[in-house]
């Protein structure tokens, strides 16, 4: 699925607090990373596991 910036955005820093509360990478990490370079990765690899969830447009009567 292709994100739209604020999108990206909102994932990314959605996942970057839930690892600096402890939660667990799904990617190989390298010292001295920030929740966010691995935020940022994960999403660049696919593997973040959050998801949009997109209303479809109203087209009314």
């Amino acid at each position: 699925m292709e994100y739209n910036r604020y999108e990206k955005t909102r994932l990314i820093g959605a996942r970057a607090l839930q690892l600096s509360l402890g939660a667990p990478a799904l990617v190989k990490i390298k010292k001295g990373d920030t929740p966010y370079k691995i935020a940022l990765t994960e999403l660049e690899k696919g593997v973040l596991p959050l998801e949009v969830l997109r209303e479809k447009p109203y087209k009314g009567t």
